[in-house]
């Protein structure tokens, strides 16, 4: 009796769709980005409002929380579109849809914070991705798992000092949706990696990082450097 094999290419379009389901529990995000995003490439550029290479204080309290996530956003992106704009030749077809599709996801993210911050928000961050060889999916899949492990465990170390509910509730969708990108970029680098222990610990939880250490690691690819001295915590 011959032994079916699952096809890659049906394993590749199932976690596609999972990705796209994920997106749709970033409901409010999506709503408020359609209202400012159109679909075409010109939609995906940076805001434009400059970041130069000063620094920029996210500020104190749940506005300053909102920021410290605007700003992360912002950076993964910003790191999306580029990755969309000029995809290494070595991505096939199927991996090029997922990335289209994060881009989409962190784009809504990004739109989503900006336009609930209004008058609060953090000025436009300048990215610096000259470490990134974005002509090697070997480096951009590298790059991703970095910012997005960086995201997951940055909204993990920040929830429990947020203080308005709705505030939790928004954050823990978008987290979640973050997640699925970041267990899908780890399967992508090496099969079956979606729950690395470098992310997880040993009761199963997600490893969490203070401010201090995210915003150093997410200074590193910025050249509008953020701090989050105003935090009290």
């Amino acid at each position: 009796m011959k032994t079916e094999t699952q096809n890659p290419y049906n394993a590749n379009m199932a976690r596609r769709a999972f990705l796209r389901y994920a997106g749709a529990s970033t409901a409010v995000a999506g709503i408020l980005a359609m209202q400012s995003c159109s679909k075409d490439n010109s939609a995906y550029e940076e805001d434009g409002s400059g970041g130069g290479s000063s620094t920029v204080d996210v500020g104190s309290g749940d506005t300053g929380i909102l920021n410290y996530a605007y700003a992360l956003e912002q950076l993964e992106a910003a790191f999306y579109i580029q990755v969309v704009n000029s995809f290494a030749s070595d991505f096939n077809s199927d991996e090029r849809a997922l990335f289209t599709d994060i881009r989409d996801h962190e784009v809504s993210h990004r739109e989503f914070f900006k336009a609930a911050l209004g008058s609060g928000a953090i000025k436009g961050l300048t990215p610096d991705f000259s470490k990134i060889d974005f002509g090697s999916r070997t480096a951009v899949l590298n790059a991703a798992k970095t910012f997005e492990d960086l995201g997951v465990a940055a909204y993990d170390g920040v929830a429990s000092k947020i203080q308005n509910p709705d505030y939790l509730v928004i954050a823990g969708k978008i987290v979640s949706v973050e997640a699925r990108h970041a267990a899908v970029i780890s399967n992508l680098r090496s099969q079956g990696s979606f729950v690395d222990s470098d992310q997880v610990d040993g009761d199963g939880l997600n490893i969490t990082l203070g401010p201090t250490k995210v915003v150093a690691a997410a200074n590193l690819y910025l050249k509008t450097k953020i701090s989050a001295k105003s935090f009290n915590f």
